[in-house]
């Protein structure tokens, strides 16, 4: 075996220094550094009550159990560990949970950061129950996400970058998804970092109307096609469908490998993964009671929006807004016994604000 003089290895070991912080060195794959894949943050949004971190970590990372969901406090986070093989580091997936749909959006920024963005996954769940708050709550989620990302990547970091720049790469990596020779690559405005989508309650949308239930697929299909994201329907009431979309958690927490099943019949829980549909397959929007001349689309998603929207017209979420400015209002968060006394004690209060008034206008008599 040949000496290694101490100069070659101060050398070697100053190298190695110098390449981390250039980040010439370890970027293969989408400019990931090797050292980095042992962290990865998957990020979940999406209706209220769409998916839970609880059953995410007990049931989809780690175990069969069906335990009952509980809705989202504002923001929940926590972690899974996975190990690779014997005697060796576990990967660690980081898994936060935004809860109350769109009304807690701008807490997007703690979970995002310039340290975890080039390491972070987007899961979108979307209430297939629901398709009425369907549009309104994946374009204002997916525009919040997104200007977060491209905030955090233009931040300076510690961390290791290429030479092009971590903004660039985050830019970059969703469209290594398609094929260069992919006819809609320049057709198509990847989301900036690797998102899936999630159609729950697969259970009550199959009983739909077939009409709406093509209307609200190929959407689906094109809004995921359009954002360079994978697209799966699932219900926990399927064992079968669970398992699947077990299997797409895993690859965002731990980077296992790709699954290859895809199905894109309309008449079945549609699983697509990124890069696997074409515009040419999605085809033109549904529009059957609706005239297409009569819409004045500014591009391609816009135009599906109006359609979409034709048939299933948005909610008013003005009024529920304004409601929700105090959380301690809002259902998802009650807490029977906390509720009870809290009421209580306002009365109490009320009381005493009428005491107190009768009070003060009996001495204003008397004087």
């Amino acid at each position: 075996m040949p000496k290694i003089s101490s100069d070659t290895l101060w050398e070697l070991a100053s190298a190695e220094v110098q390449s981390r912080e250039d980040g010439t060195g370890g970027e293969e794959d989408g400019g990931v550094d090797p050292v980095s894949l042992n962290e990865r943050t998957v990020f979940f949004i999406g209706n209220k009550a769409g998916v839970t971190v609880s059953i995410t970590v007990n049931y989809m990372l780690f175990s069969s159990r069906d335990e009952p969901p509980k809705p989202t406090l504002a923001l929940e986070y926590t972690f899974g560990r996975r190990a690779r093989g014997h005697n060796t580091p576990k990967d660690i997936a980081h898994l936060w949970e935004l809860g109350g749909g769109t009304s807690l959006s701008d807490l997007v920024q703690i979970p995002i950061t310039a340290q975890n963005v080039r390491s972070l996954s987007v899961v979108l769940v979307l209430d297939l129950s629901k398709p009425n708050a369907l549009w309104g709550t994946m374009e204002r989620l997916l525009q919040t996400t997104r200007t977060q990302v491209e905030k955090a990547c233009s931040k300076p970091q510690r961390t290791v970058e290429s030479k092009a720049g971590s903004k660039q790469q985050a830019q970059n990596r969703p469209l290594m998804v398609l094929p260069k020779d992919h006819p809609d690559r320049e057709l198509i405005n990847p989301f900036p970092v690797p998102l899936l989508i999630i159609g729950s309650k697969f259970d009550i949308f199959q009983d739909f109307d077939s009409e709406k239930r093509k209307v609200i697929c190929k959407t689906l299909r094109f809004i995921s096609h359009y954002y360079a994201a994978s697209l799966i329907f699932t219900s926990s009431k399927s064992e079968s469908l669970m398992s699947k979309t077990k299997s797409l958690f895993t690859q965002l927490g731990f980077g296992t490998e790709k699954g290859k099943s895809m199905s894109s019949d309309l008449s079945k829980p549609l699983i697509i993964p990124a890069g696997m549909d074409s515009l040419s397959q999605i085809g033109s929007p549904p529009t059957t009671d609706v005239d297409i001349g009569t819409l004045h689309a500014k591009n391609p998603l816009d135009l599906w929006k109006k359609v979409f929207e034709v048939v299933f017209p948005p909610e008013n979420t003005s009024d529920h807004h304004r409601e929700l400015k105090d959380p301690a209002k809002d259902p998802q968060y009650s807490e029977p016994q906390i509720d009870s006394m809290r009421a209580q004690k306002d009365t109490e209060l009320d009381q005493y604000k009428r005491n107190a008034s009768k009070s003060w206008k009996g001495l204003e008599l008397e004087t």
